[in-house]
């Protein structure tokens, strides 16, 4: 073994390998740090308009892409030139890279429909980190988000991790604004007008409270009513929030409303059925079922 041409080697390609295995962390470490910056800034100038809370997560789901593509890119550049100080003819290792690429490609079109189905995505802005969204009949928050694949958190606390390529239909609950879409059911017996005051008064009141009112845009008010049901009659209550914010404002809303009902002696009904016996049955019959019905009640009652 002759050590003056291995120092020889060492002091003429391995130099340049460290060199360029320190420009790698160098650019890894400058990435990590300017790439969130850039994009907080790219990300607010071009959503003036947006609430910080869509800022924040429109930037957070950038960030996360543009660092993963930035380190593959770097990775990838300093393999082959390490290669290249190696004595490895870079050529034809990327023109078998191509051959091998195009071979992946035909075996793998699933990954390729997952990696465009992911770039669609964030092109689009359908949802990013931090929204609760449906997709492929799963609902949950988005807790990550890559060209290949979304993980969702649902309210179990159970992780989903679905493919980009099987998602159809993206159903995105918390974007830019939420929406209170709630019925309430009244008696039949009740004054419609006077629950509708109520009903307003409570949304308005609501709207106005110093802990509920910051996260609400448009109070909760009566839209129509919405079906005449079996038992009672459906009133259709709207109203706008800040994105996340419509569970606990809908929660608070039906709090307050059960207490204002309660206090205005307004009925919210549930099911039953009235039972009638008509001309079609003779007296003596209407009278024996009616004595099989209360002795079964009275039964009932003792057990």
């Amino acid at each position: 073994m002759d050590w003056t041409q291995i120092l020889d080697w060492l002091l003429k390609h391995g130099i340049r390998i460290l060199i360029i295995v320190v420009i790698a962390l160098v650019l890894y470490f400058l990435l990590r740090h300017f790439i969130p910056i850039i994009v907080r800034r790219t990300v607010e100038g071009t959503m003036k308009d947006h609430p910080e809370t869509a800022i924040t997560k429109r930037a957070n789901t950038l960030n996360i892409i543009f660092i993963d593509i930035g380190i593959v890119i770097i990775a990838a550049i300093s393999v082959f030139m390490i290669l290249s100080e190696i004595g490895v003819n870079v050529g034809p290792a990327l023109a078998g890279l191509g051959v091998l690429g195009v071979a992946v490609g035909f075996g793998a079109q699933s990954l390729i429909k997952d990696l465009f189905n992911g770039i669609l995505i964030l092109l689009e802005n359908q949802f990013g980190v931090g929204d609760v969204v449906k997709i492929a009949g799963v609902i949950g928050t988005v807790e990550d988000l890559t060209l290949r694949r979304t993980v969702l958190r649902d309210l179990d606390g159970i992780v989903h991790s679905v493919p980009n390529g099987d998602i159809d239909i993206a159903s995105n609950y918390t974007k830019e604004w939420s929406r209170v879409n709630l019925n309430i059911s009244v008696g039949y017996g009740e004054d419609l007008d006077r629950v509708i005051e109520v009903i307003n008064r409570v949304g308005a009141d609501l709207s106005k409270d110093p802990e509920w009112a910051p996260m609400i845009l448009k109070a909760p008010q009566v839209l129509r009513v919405d079906e005449l049901g079996d038992s009672g009659i459906d009133i259709k209550i709207l109203g706008e929030t800040k994105p996340l914010c419509q569970w606990g404002v809908k929660g608070e809303l039906r709090l307050r409303l059960k207490r204002a009902f309660d206090a205005e002696g307004i009925e919210i009904p549930w099911p039953h059925m009235k039972v009638f016996f008509g001309d079609l049955l003779s007296t003596e019959s209407s009278e024996q079922i009616k004595s099989i019905l209360a002795r079964n009640s009275t039964e009932t009652g003792k057990k």
